[in-house]
C-alpha cells in the first residue's frame, strides 16, 4: 500500500511519441496492480506520474504496458520506465528501448541482469520463455544464396522487425544522401577524419612503396601473410635465377611476404552492356625493408595452367608501363576481395548472424544480451539494403563491377567455406599470418590494442560479475543455446573451422564475446573506413578491368587507359564510394551508447572504465599518428562505430 512515483521516457526522435493512451501495470512479488490508461506519450521526452496503490506489491519485478489505439494507431518508442515506491529500495529501473506497437502487452523486467541460475525461485521463468518464443516468430532465419551463412528473413527493410529499422534521422540522411549521389558535398568528405587526402593517392598511386603499404594498412589489411616457403604456383623460369636467389634470401631472413588472390581463380567475369569484363587471380611477393616499407618484388597475374606456358612474371625493373599495369591489376583484384570477402562477408554478414542469433536465444534479462545489444543497432537494415541494392540482380555489382552477375556470389561462397574462428580474433589471426612483430603494420598494432581493451577492460570484467566459475558458464542453458545458434545454424555448421558449439569456461566465453564485439566494431571499421581514401582515385582500385591481363611486357599508356573502367563505371564507383565513405552524421562511437540496459551499478562502473580506456587509447593513437607521414586512424576508438550501420 502506498504512493508510487513513475517516470516514463520517450525516444528522442521526432516521431517517437504517440497520441494513443497507454495502460500500465505494476507487477511485484506479492501481486499485480492495473493502473489503467494513465499515460499519453505525445512529445514530452519524460513524463512523471503519481499513483496510489492499495495493494502491497513488494519488490517490483515487471512493468507491463499496452498501447490502445483510437481511430488511428501511432507507434510509440519507449526508452525506459522508472518507479519509486514501497518495496523498490530507491528507484527501480525498467529498460525498454523499443517500439510499442498495436495493442500487445509488453513486459519490461527490472533492469538487473539475471542468468537462469540467478532466478532460483523462477520468478522470471515464464517471462524468459515467452519472450524468446515471441522473438523467434519475429526474428526468423532467412535464405539468400546456397553455400552462404544465413541472413535475417526479409527481402526489404519493411519486412524487418520495427526495432531493427532506421530511426527517421538515420533513414532521412541515408535516403537523401543516396538520392544526391555524386552531388555529395565536398565538405561532407573533407570534414571526415579519414587518414589521407585524396591528392596523396592521386599523386603517389604509382609508387611501389604506396602499393606495398596498402597491404599493411590500406582498405584491405586481411590478405597479407609472411611466407613460410615459396608458393608452389610461382613458377620461375631458368633465366630468373637471380630473382629466385633474392626470394630465398628474404625467405630465410623472415622478410618475405605474399598476397595471394587465388580465391578469384576461375571466377566468371561480368559482361556489362554487351562488353566482356575481366578478372585475374594475382600473386604478389613483397619484401619488408628494415625501415618498415613493404616493397613488391614480383607479380604473377594468373596461376599456371596445365598445357600452357608459364604465366609472365612482372618485375619492378620491367618497362614502367608494364609494371604499372601489373600493379593496377592487383589493385582491381584487391577491390573485389576487399568488398566481398573482407568487408561484406567478414564485417556485415557475420555481424548479422551474431545479432539474429542473440535475438533468438538470449532474453532481455540475460547479462550477455544486455552487453551485446548496443552493437547490433541498424545492422539488419543496412544488410538488407546491401543485398537488395549492392549485390542483387541489377545492383551495383552487376552494373559496374567485374565480378558482378554471379561471380560475386561465387567469391562469397568460396570465402564462406574458408571462414575460420581464429581469423576473427586478431591475436590469433596476426600470429597465423606472421604479422605480430611487423611494426609498420599499424592495423595489426591497433587491432591488438583495441582487442585487448575490449577483452580485458570490458568483457572480462562484465563476465566476472555474472559468472563466478567455469561451471556457471557450462550450466547456463540460454548461453549454450546462443552459442549453438551462431555456429550450427547461422554459420551453417562452422564447428569444423574452429567456431565453438559450446562454452566450457569463463575464458572461452570472454574470447567468444570479444570476437562478437570486435567483429561488429573494429573489424568492420578497419575494412570500411578506408574506401574513400583508397578507391576514390579509380586507378588505385578499379571496380572492373575492360581488357584481359597482359601476357607480354609490351604495354603502352593507352593499354592501361583502355583497361580501366569507362567513364560511366568510374563515375558510379566514385559515387557509391563517396556515399559509403563519407562522414556519418548519425554515428555512435565504440562504447559511447546512451542506452542503459543494466540497472545495477557494477556493469555501469565497468562501462565507464571501458570508456576511459578507449579515450586513453584514442589519445595514444593520435599522438602516434602525429609523427607519421601517413597516419592510420581506422581503429581509433573515436572513429570506430559501435555497430555495423553503413
Amino acid at each position: 500500500m502506498g504512493k508510487y512515483r513513475i517516470r516514463v521516457a520517450t525516444g528522442d526522435s521526432l516521431l517517437a511519441g504517440s497520441s494513443n493512451l497507454v495502460q500500465l501495470w505494476l507487477v511485484g512479488e506479492h501481486g499485480e496492480k492495473d493502473l489503467g490508461k494513465i499515460l499519453r506519450p505525445i512529445r514530452i521526452r519524460e513524463v512523471q506520474l503519481e499513483v496510489e496503490v492499495s495493494l502491497y506489491l513488494g519488490r517490483l519485478l515487471l512493468v507491463k504496458l499496452r498501447k490502445h489505439k483510437s481511430l488511428v494507431g501511432f507507434d510509440w518508442f519507449c526508452k525506459w520506465i522508472a518507479v519509486q515506491g514501497p518495496g523498490t529500495q530507491g528507484e527501480a529501473f525498467f529498460p525498454c528501448y523499443r517500439w510499442v506497437q498495436g495493442n500487445e502487452i509488453i513486459c519490461l523486467p527490472e533492469g538487473t541482469a539475471r542468468t537462469v541460475r540467478d532466478d532460483p525461485q523462477n520468478q522470471f521463468k515464464k517471462h524468459r520463455e515467452k519472450e524468446l518464443e515471441e522473438r523467434r516468430k519475429v526474428y526468423r532465419w532467412g535464405f539468400w544464396k546456397e553455400g552462404l551463412i544465413l541472413p535475417i528473413a526479409g527481402n526489404t527493410q519493411w519486412d524487418l522487425p520495427r526495432n531493427e529499422r532506421f530511426l527517421e534521422d538515420k533513414d532521412l540522411d541515408f535516403s537523401l544522401s543516396l538520392a544526391k549521389g555524386s552531388d555529395i558535398r565536398s565538405s561532407e568528405l573533407t570534414a571526415s577524419s579519414h587518414l589521407m587526402s585524396l591528392e596523396r593517392v592521386r599523386n603517389c598511386w604509382k609508387d611501389d612503396a604506396l602499393f606495398g603499404y596498402q597491404f599493411l594498412n590500406g582498405a584491405n589489411p586481411m590478405l597479407l601473410r609472411r611466407s613460410t616457403s615459396l608458393p608452389s604456383r610461382l613458377v620461375l623460369p631458368p633465366e630468373m635465377e637471380d630473382l629466385k636467389t633474392q626470394l630465398e634470401k628474404e625467405l630465410q631472413t623472415g622478410s618475405l611476404f605474399e598476397a595471394d588472390f587465388s580465391l578469384l581463380d576461375g571466377v566468371k567475369p561480368n559482361v556489362i552492356i554487351f562488353k566482356q569484363q575481366y578478372v585475374a587471380a594475382p600473386l604478389v611477393m613483397l619484401k619488408l625493408q628494415p625501415d618498415g616499407r613493404l616493397l613488391p618484388m614480383v607479380i604473377q597475374l594468373q596461376p599456371p595452367r596445365n598445357g600452357c606456358p608459364p604465366p609472365v612474371l612482372f618485375l619492378p625493373s620491367d618497362p614502367p608501363m608494364a609494371w604499372l599495369l601489373a600493379k593496377t591489376w592487383v589493385r582491381s583484384s584487391d577491390f573485389q576481395l576487399h568488398q566481398l570477402q573482407s568487408h561484406l562477408l567478414r564485417g556485415h554478414l557475420i555481424a548479422e548472424v551474431i545479432s539474429v542469433a542473440t535475438m533468438r536465444s538470449l532474453p532481455s534479462l540475460h547479462p550477455i544480451y544486455k552487453l551485446l545489444i548496443p552493437h547490433f543497432r541498424y545492422t539488419m537494415e543496412i544488410n538488407v539494403l546491401a543485398r537488395s541494392n549492392l549485390v542483387s540482380k541489377w545492383g551495383i555489382f552487376d552494373l559496374v563491377v567485374s565480378t558482378g552477375s554471379g561471380g560475386h556470389v561465387d567469391i562469397l561462397q568460396r570465402a564462406t567455406a574458408g571462414l575460420t574462428y581464429r581469423s576473427f580474433c586478431p591475436p590469433d589471426d596476426l600470429a597465423d599470418r606472421g604479422l605480430l612483430d611487423v611494426k609498420s603494420s599499424l592495423y595489426g598494432q591497433d587491432a591488438l590494442r583495441l582487442w585487448g581493451v575490449i577483452s580485458r577492460r570490458y568483457v572480462e570484467k562484465m563476465v566476472s560479475l555474472f559468472y563466478k566459475s567455469d561451471g556457471a558458464v557450462k550450466d547456463d542453458p540460454e548461453l549454450q543455446a546462443w552459442c549453438r545458434e551462431i555456429t550450427e545454424t547461422g554459420l551453417q555448421g562452422a564447428q569444423d573451422r574452429g567456431f565453438p558449439i559450446s562454452l566450457e569456461s569463463r575464458a572461452q566465453l570472454c574470447h567468444f564475446i570479444t570476437m562478437c564485439i570486435f567483429t561488429c566494431t573494429g573489424q568492420h571499421a578497419s575494412t570500411h573506413q578506408g574506401q574513400l581514401d583508397w578507391y576514390s582515385w579509380i586507378p588505385n582500385g578499379p571496380c572492373t578491368m575492360q581488357k584481359p591481363p597482359p601476357i607480354s611486357k609490351d604495354v603502352t599508356e593507352k593499354d592501361i587507359v583502355d583497361s580501366l573502367p569507362n567513364l560511366h563505371q568510374a563515375r558510379t564507383q566514385k559515387t557509391f564510394i563517396k556515399f559509403l565513405g563519407r562522414r556519418q552524421p548519425v554515428m555512435v562511437a565504440l562504447g559511447q551508447h546512451k542506452e542503459n540496459y543494466f540497472s545495477d551499478p557494477g556493469p555501469q562502473a565497468v562501462l565507464k572504465q571501458f570508456q576511459e580506456e578507449l579515450a586513453a587509447l584514442d589519445k595514444e593513437i593520435e599522438v602516434r599518428n602525429a609523427g607519421l607521414d601517413l597516419p592510420y586512424e581506422y581503429l581509433r576508438p573515436s572513429m570506430v562505430e559501435n555497430s555495423v550501420t553503413i
